[in-house]
């Protein structure tokens, strides 16, 4: 962990020149801020494990406007306000005219009025800035259905403090639905950092050209590599890191199911893929939930109808020392104050 300096803290903070500006992806930072953002989350973690937090959003008010569920999402954006001394107001799914009485615009203009900071989780990216467009204040999207920032600012924290290695130096494998929202964020992520990427699953589930394209932009700036792969002994060989999501995204049919596993049976995440990376030290990651077992109801009917105890993970992979999914759960609270502070605290 960092030594406990708030002023650098703070320097910190204020050479990202976020203050105002909303984080809806990705490719809304450069790559100084990306970094940045990254080495304030660092200190902010090292801060909150001292018991050193200095509150450097006292009084502000942030809006938490969820059109989806959340679990992590959610608290991380309550735990991180509340330890810099902010207000937050959930509305939850159903809490808010947004998008049925009301436009997102109109939405977003008396939200602007009232709070300092929105977060916003909900299905439509278009949503997501249309709010930062028309409220005129930060917003951070915790998840669309195209990006996931927050989750991949986590994930490369997460990657950085279990690599002995440089970031540049990283290699990770991304295995399953390549064309959503976590891998999309990871791709772009990875290419910022300049990461070995490769992206692992079917042909037909590949990223679409306007991330990939961009993404190898950024890569020839950085010197990342990436890959596009359906061979998961070439995916998979040598990496750090292999990473998995589920392979039914929040809001899509069950009746994709069928579909889905049919096509990534092949790239579960299992004992043989793992040996198939030829490091006895690589690590496993999962944005979570994850079906590694059939204790929760979605699980359980899965099994009933397919038989399958478990999916994207197996079980003994899940719970297993190569597994660092809770310590990359924890990082969303770092790395989501981070995007509060530098937006609003500085």
């Amino acid at each position: 962990m960092n030594s406990i300096d708030p002023n650098a803290t703070l320097l910190l903070a204020q050479r990202l020149d976020l203050r105002g500006k909303s984080v809806t992806k990705e490719f809304d930072l450069d790559l100084a801020q990306w970094h940045g953002l990254l080495e304030l989350s660092a200190a902010l973690k090292a801060e909150k494990y001292a018991r050193a937090e200095t509150k450097r959003l006292s009084d502000l008010n942030i809006a938490l406007v969820f059109g989806k569920t959340s679990t992590r999402t959610r608290c991380a954006f309550e735990v991180a306000a509340h330890d810099q001394g902010a207000h937050v107001t959930y509305l939850d799914p159903t809490g808010s005219q947004l998008g049925k009485k009301e436009s997102v615009m109109d939405t977003g203009r008396v939200l602007g009025r009232m709070f300092d900071g929105i977060e916003y989780r909900g299905s439509s990216q278009s949503s997501v800035e249309e709010l930062a467009t028309s409220s005129g204040v930060p917003v951070w999207n915790g998840l669309s259905d195209q990006w996931h920032p927050t989750q991949s600012l986590c994930d490369m924290l997460t990657m950085i403090e279990h690599a002995d290695k440089p970031a540049d130096q990283i290699s990770f494998a991304y295995c399953g639905d390549a064309r959503n929202n976590v891998a999309n964020s990871l791709m772009v992520a990875g290419a910022m950092m300049g990461m070995d990427v490769r992206m692992v699953g079917p042909s037909s589930l590949k990223a679409p050209d306007s991330v990939v394209n961009p993404s190898m932009t950024i890569a020839e700036q950085t010197g990342a590599k990436i890959l596009q792969t359906d061979d998961i002994a070439t995916g998979v060989a040598g990496v750090d890191f292999v990473y998995t999501d589920v392979w039914v995204s929040m809001g899509e049919p069950e009746s994709v199911w069928d579909e889905r596993i049919a096509l990534l049976g092949d790239y579960q995440i299992n004992r043989e893929l793992l040996g198939a990376t030829g490091r006895p030290d690589v690590k496993f990651m999962h944005c979570l939930p994850a079906f590694h077992d059939r204790n929760t109801e979605v699980g359980e009917r899965l099994f009933q109808r397919t038989g399958r105890d478990c999916l994207e993970v197996t079980n003994d992979v899940f719970e297993s020392e190569y597994s660092i999914v809770f310590d990359q759960a924890e990082n969303r609270l770092h790395t989501i104050k981070a995007l509060l502070v530098a937006g609003l605290g500085c």
